[in-house]
């Protein structure tokens, strides 16, 4: 591995020179593509004096390079190609190079590459780089036009279509863009297409391009994406700027999707559904991401981010948004508690241990590294906080200022606070901490009584991270809500402004203390640490009026009893119980609401929790306690439970609407609890008659739950074995029911199948992530777990280390455990550092992971 260079935001100098166009003509062949590229440049008065030109590249075969048409001899090294400014006019100037590349070849799945036939291309973060010479920066931005040149019938690029013929297409940007938001697409695709009327009067073309057959399961993302634009337009006031917007189905993609420029790019698994193959919990992300990649026109393409320091930019506001967009189109007190789910099994755990970062870092070594949740997730939160604090007007005049301000821009998270600071006339100097340091900030909270003045004390303690051991107080808003001991809301939400380290709040005139409800609508992404009284979490469960809250009681009650079950062997409490019925039983509330209540904490969710409290968790006894809570709540809720089920279980034809998606949770909820009674029969009659994937994979986990099912798991086989996208779910479910000590070795079986292609990233990802998945299983005390992951993210680490990189977050919890443990996790984690040809991607996680032991 070559030594790894550390780049630090505070080096940052704009480019030497401006690219004022970019034309590309694209001969393609999957191991010879001729790569023609001409590129109109001229000295950056921001850089003044003769500076050299330095071009990005990697792994590309120079046949020819030309400065105003004459031959020109640059130096060339691995990463690098250099024009002295001595051989360089002062002036402006037409650069002209001519490259090989190999597609077929590329298993990295960045810059140009192949995916069964396909050509397509992944550029975000580094990829351009692979494809030509090119300064490969964010703040480079120009508009390009293409030529592509194939024996093949679709020939995509960004932009709009300007020419095309026989075997050739070309495609005209108008646009300026980094080249990080290049795409290029080639293949035997078929489209499923509308149209689409902006806002102004104008039309677009819209087409999802699928592999033939496919056809059939676009319906859904394009009628998300239809819902997508309208709402950007009456939300946001954004319109789309194209004559026509494409998205691809691809089948090898290393992420979710990518939003090129008029050319979204897309794992196929967010794109392809129907009732028979999709669940429900796909149609939701589908419906999501498609949002998130059509946001970016303006959040990420429109205004994008000056350097790779500023990511949170683009990805923490257009995850904010695609979140606002989800809610508005199901529940939003639903989405908000999925998403919160979501952020602390993933955000929190990160700043929890030896990956923690800023959500602004001010320096890394592969960028890929940082495309995490801290960046995506926490990044959404720091901008519902702005938006707290600054109130819906001021963040709509905010966010106004800064589309008619940094349009065409590549902006900063500096420009970003200062529009806001403009149009709200609020200094942001404090709340920027929440950009720049790491860390999950825990509140203490203490209340008191007296002659009725009822004063909450909050008490912010931020925590040290790698590299950051002090930290200053946050601004924090806190949503608070006050409820009478019968019930009764007295003080409806308010937002309190926390700003100090220590800080009191004064409620006056009340006739009897209150139960307080904090920190309502997850108004901000701390931990609170608060001892309630004894009845007060079942309280709230069944009396707040804070969707969140009311939720939140019932999980924080659930954790606290699990928490005792694991560390102490008690048994599962009836106040906990009690309190879940009395949510299960009760038909005015939302079903997907009944449904999450229904939801135990996951297994790394109580680790995390126990790990908090000082002790060490044993993953052994969180899942006896776990499966024990789940026997216990099946009992409790009696043949109330089987009335329900009956009651959901209606013959209303299939759709993908939050009503009937909320319902169908519910009634999987019920059966999963009932199969622990009945062994798996309603199951397996559940399997046998089940008229949508959401059905059929609820039925079948409910059986392999109990350790049955191998019938129904072959009958699935038989039935989507040609179908990868549903063979994944296959895959997944049989690791993660798994008993602890047979997680590893049903895993090495599975990989053994002729189904596993571990080249692909969904199939590599679905495989060795559940096994990473399933707590108990991984952290099993043979160390079997850690074993089999470390021996494929070797494998796999040569061929797309990307990938590989990702995977290996499984370790990144290795030091909260029992000695034992953590000499096995050690011991693999030192044996992938030192192997041979390691990628720096990989190495750099495995650094910081051992940095913590």
């Amino acid at each position: 591995m070559s030594e790894q260079k550390t780049v630090y935001l505070s080096d940052y100098q704009p480019y030497s020179h401006v690219v004022e166009s970019v034309d590309l003509t694209f001969r393609l062949s999957p191991q010879a593509t001729r790569v023609l590229t001409r590129l109109a440049l001229r000295p950056n008065p921001e850089r003044p004096g003769r500076n050299d030109l330095r071009l990005d590249g990697e792994g590309l075969k120079l046949i020819s390079c030309a400065v105003d048409g004459k031959p020109a001899a640059p130096l060339i090294d691995a990463q690098s190609l250099v024009l002295a400014a001595k051989d360089l006019p002062d002036a402006p100037f037409i650069l002209e190079t001519e490259v090989e590349i190999a597609p077929e070849a590329n298993t990295a799945l960045e810059g140009l590459y192949m995916s069964k036939g396909m050509y397509c291309t992944q550029c975000e973060a580094e990829g351009f780089r692979k494809i030509t010479w090119y300064p490969d920066r964010p703040d480079v931005m120009s508009p390009f036009k293409v030529r592509i040149e194939a024996d093949l019938p679709i020939l995509l690029s960004n932009g709009n279509p300007t020419a095309s013929g026989k075997g050739w297409a070309e495609w005209d940007d108008p646009w300026p863009k980094p080249a990080y938001l290049f795409a290029l697409v080639a293949g035997d695709l078929r489209a499923h297409s509308a149209k689409f009327t902006t806002a102004s009067g104008r039309p677009v073309d819209l087409n999802i391009w699928v592999r033939p057959g496919d056809e059939d399961r676009c319906a859904y993302a394009m009628d998300s994406l239809i819902r997508s634009m309208r709402w950007d337009e009456q939300v946001y006031g954004r319109e789309y700027d194209l004559d026509v917007f494409n998205i691809v189905a691809v089948d090898d993609f290393n992420m979710g999707a990518m939003e090129n420029k008029g050319l979204n790019i897309f794992n196929s698994r967010y794109v392809l559904a129907s009732p028979e193959t999709a669940t429900d919990d796909d149609y939701a992300r589908i419906e999501a991401i498609i949002a998130h990649e059509y946001f970016h026109n303006w959040t990420g393409n429109r205004i994008t981010c000056r350097d790779w320091f500023q990511l949170c930019l683009k990805e923490g506001l257009t995850v904010f948004r695609d979140h606002q967009f989800s809610g508005d189109m199901r529940s939003v007190a639903v989405r908000r508690i999925e998403d919160v789910v979501a952020l602390r099994a993933r955000q929190f755990r990160e700043d929890a241990g030896p990956l923690a970062h800023q959500v602004r870092p001010e320096s890394f070594v592969e960028i890929n590294n940082f495309y995490t949740a801290t960046v995506y997730e926490k990044g959404a939160e720091v901008i519902g906080m702005l938006k707290s604090l600054v109130g819906d007007g001021g963040y709509k005049r905010a966010l106004d200022l800064y589309f008619d301000r940094h349009d065409g821009d590549a902006a900063t998270i500096e420009d970003w606070l200062k529009v806001f600071e403009d149009a709200t006339d609020r200094d942001l100097t404090q709340f920027k901490l929440w950009y720049s340091e790491a860390g999950t900030p825990r509140l203490k909270v203490e209340d008191s009584w007296a002659e009725g003045v009822y004063t909450l004390t909050f008490t912010q303690k931020n925590p040290p991270t790698p590299g950051q051991p002090e930290k200053q107080p946050k601004v924090i808003p806190i949503k608070v809500g006050l409820l009478n001991p019968n019930g009764d809301e007295v003080v409806p939400t308010i937002m309190l402004e926390m700003t100090r380290a220590k800080q009191s709040f004064r409620f006056e005139g009340l006739a009897a203390k209150p139960v307080p409800s904090i920190l309502r609508d997850f108004s901000a992404p701390v931990v609170m640490d608060r001892k309630p009284v004894a009845g007060e979490r079942a309280f709230l469960l069944a009396h707040d009026t804070d969707p969140f809250n009311k939720w939140e009681a019932g999980r924080a009650l659930a954790k606290e009893v699990l928490a005792e079950m694991a560390l102490k062997g008690t048994p599962v409490r009836s106040d906990w119980l009690d309190a879940v019925a009395a949510v299960t039983f009760d038909a005015t509330l939302d079903p997907a609401f009944r449904a999450l209540c229904l939801r135990l904490p996951g297994e790394d969710d109580l680790a995390q929790t126990i790990h908090a409290m000082g002790r060490i968790p044993d993953p052994a006894k969180i899942h006896a306690a776990r499966r024990e809570m789940a026997g216990a709540l099946s009992i409790r809720l009696g043949e109330g439970l089987h009335r329900l089920y009956k009651d959901l279980d209606d013959n209303a034809p299939f759709s993908p609407s939050a009503d009937q998606a909320g319902r169908r949770a519910l009634k999987i909820a019920a059966l999963q609890l009932l199969t622990r009674r009945d062994g798996g029969k309603l199951a397996a009659s559940a399997f046998a008659r089940a008229r949508s994937m959401t059905e059929e994979i609820g039925a079948l986990a409910a059986l392999l739950d109990v350790h049955q099912g191998e019938k129904e798991l072959v009958a699935f086989a038989a039935r989507w074995g040609r179908d990868a996208n549903v063979m994944d779910k296959w895959y997944a479910l049989q690791i993660a029911t798994a008993e602890p000590g047979e997680a590893a070795g049903l895993t090495a079986r599975l990989i053994e199948t002729p189904g596993f292609d571990w080249k692909n990233p969904n199939r590599f990802r679905t495989v060795i992530g559940a096994l990473a998945a399933n707590h108990a299983g991984f952290h099993h005390r043979s160390g079997a777990g850690y074993k089999l992951v470390a021996d494929w993210l070797l494998k796999l680490d040569p061929l797309n280390p990307q990938t590989a990189s990702r995977v290996s977050t499984a370790f990144e919890t290795w030091p909260r455990y029992d000695a034992a443990r953590r000499k096995l996790a050690r011991a693999e984690l030192d044996r992938m550092l030192v192997a041979p040809a390691l990628s720096g991607d990989l190495h750099e996680m495995l650094e910081r992971m051992l940095a913590a032991g």
